[in-house]
C-alpha cells in the first residue's frame, strides 16, 4: 500500500482519436484507448486497484454502469470503480479523484477514464436537454439560458468594459484549429481563417459556429500511481505536482464572470510552489473561444482585460513550442493506431 502523502505519477496514457464515430460505440473506443494506456505503462489488468471513469453518462449502450461495463472490457474487475460527472470537467475530475485515492495511500496504482459518445443515432429529448444546460434546466434552461448564450454574453461585456474585438476572439479559434491540424487524433484537422471562423454561421452574436466546440465522440485514459511502485512500469513517469478544484459561489456578479478559475488556478500555484510565469505550456478550456480569454486571465497568464490582445499579439500559439511537444508524440500515435 501507499503512503498519505505519497507523491504521484503519470505512468500511461492511451486516447482515441475523437470526432464523429457513428459505427463506434462506447465499449469500443474505451478499449482501444484502455489497451494503449495499459501498453504505454507496461501495465497488466491486474495491476489496476482503483478506477474513475468521467462522463455525463449519454451513450445509448452504457447510461448508467459506464465504467463497470468498459473496464470488463479489457479485463478489469473486482475493484472499486466510480463514475464522475461534472459537465465539462468530468474527464479532469476522474484524474483528479484518482489522484486523491492514491494520496490517501489506499492504493498504489489508479485507472482514469474520460468518455463521450455524444452522436448517439437517436437522442431522446432528455438527452438533448442535458447536452445544451450545463446548469439549472429549470431557471436557466427554461428561459433559453444555454451556454452560448452565457458565453456570448460574457463576451459582450468584456468587448463592452476592456475593448476586446471580435477578431481577437476569432483569433482564439484560428490558432486552435492550427494546433488541431498538427495532431492526427483532434476532431478538427484543418486551419482556418479568421476570415473563415468571422463569416461562419451565427450562434449567439458575437459567437459563430466556429467559435463553438463541435459534439464530438471518443475516449482518453491514463494510468497513475505512486512513487513507491512506479519502476514497476516501463513508462515514463510524470509527476503531478498539484491537482485543484473549485465550485462557483452562486454569488451575484455585474460582470458575468465567477472567481473559480482564479481560485482553484492559486490553490494549483501554490501547491507546486510555482506561478504563472513558471508555465511553458498550458491547455486551456475552449468550449466557446470566448472561454479562453477569459481563462487567460483568470489563470494570470495577462492582466484582467487583456486576454483578447494576448492572443492577437501570438504569446498563446507559437509554433514551434507547439510542434517541438506535440508532433514527435503524435506521430508516434499515428503509428501506433496504423500498425
Amino acid at each position: 500500500m501507499g503512503k498519505p502523502g505519497t507523491d504521484v505519477y503519470v505512468v500511461g496514457v492511451g486516447m482515441t482519436r475523437f470526432g464523429i464515430h457513428i459505427d463506434r460505440d462506447i465499449r469500443d473506443m474505451c478499449e482501444e484507448a484502455l489497451f494503449e494506456a495499459m501498453q504505454d505503462a507496461g501495465a497488466y489488468p491486474d495491476d489496476i486497484e482503483v478506477g474513475y471513469v468521467g462522463t455525463v453518462g449519454l451513450a445509448w449502450d452504457a447510461p448508467i454502469m459506464t465504467g463497470q461495463i468498459v473496464f470488463e472490457q479489457v479485463g478489469i474487475t473486482g475493484i472499486p470503480i466510480t463514475r464522475v460527472e461534472n459537465a465539462c470537467g468530468s474527464g479532469s475530475n476522474a484524474v483528479r479523484e484518482a489522484w486523491l485515492a492514491l494520496q490517501s495511500g489506499l492504493y498504489d496504482v489508479a485507472l482514469a477514464v474520460g468518455v463521450e459518445k455524444l452522436t448517439s443515432p437517436s437522442p431522446d429529448q432528455y438527452q438533448m436537454l442535458s447536452r445544451l444546460g450545463g446548469a439549472d434546466l429549470m431557471l436557466e434552461g427554461s428561459m433559453g439560458f444555454f451556454p452560448p448564450g452565457v458565453f456570448s454574453m460574457a463576451a459582450l461585456r468584456h468587448m463592452e468594459q476592456y475593448g476586446t474585438t471580435r477578431e481577437q476572439i476569432a483569433q482564439v479559434a484560428v490558432k486552435n484549429n492550427y494546433h488541431g491540424s498538427l495532431n492526427p487524433k483532434a476532431h478538427y484537422q484543418k486551419p482556418v481563417t479568421l476570415e473563415q471562423v468571422l463569416n461562419s454561421r451565427p450562434v449567439s452574436y458575437p459567437l459563430n459556429v466556429l467559435d463553438c466546440c463541435p459534439i464530438s465522440d471518443g475516449c482518453a485514459a491514463i494510468i497513475l500511481c505512486g512513487a513507491d511502485v512506479a519502476k514497476r512500469f516501463t513508462g515514463k513517469p510524470v509527476r503531478i505536482l498539484a491537482a485543484a478544484q473549485r465550485s462557483g459561489t452562486y454569488k451575484d456578479d455585474a460582470d458575468l464572470r465567477a472567481d473559480t478559475t482564479q481560485r482553484a488556478a492559486k490553490e494549483a500555484y501554490e501547491m507546486a510552489g510555482l506561478g504563472p510565469g513558471d508555465i511553458d505550456l498550458a491547455e486551456v478550456h475552449d468550449c466557446f473561444t470566448f472561454a479562453e480569454i477569459q481563462h487567460y486571465e483568470d489563470l494570470g497568464f495577462c492582466k484582467m482585460g487583456e486576454g483578447g490582445r494576448f492572443v492577437e499579439e501570438g504569446l498563446t500559439g507559437n509554433p514551434s513550442i507547439i510542434e517541438e511537444a506535440f508532433r514527435p508524440k503524435m506521430r508516434y500515435c499515428w503509428r501506433h493506431l496504423s500498425a
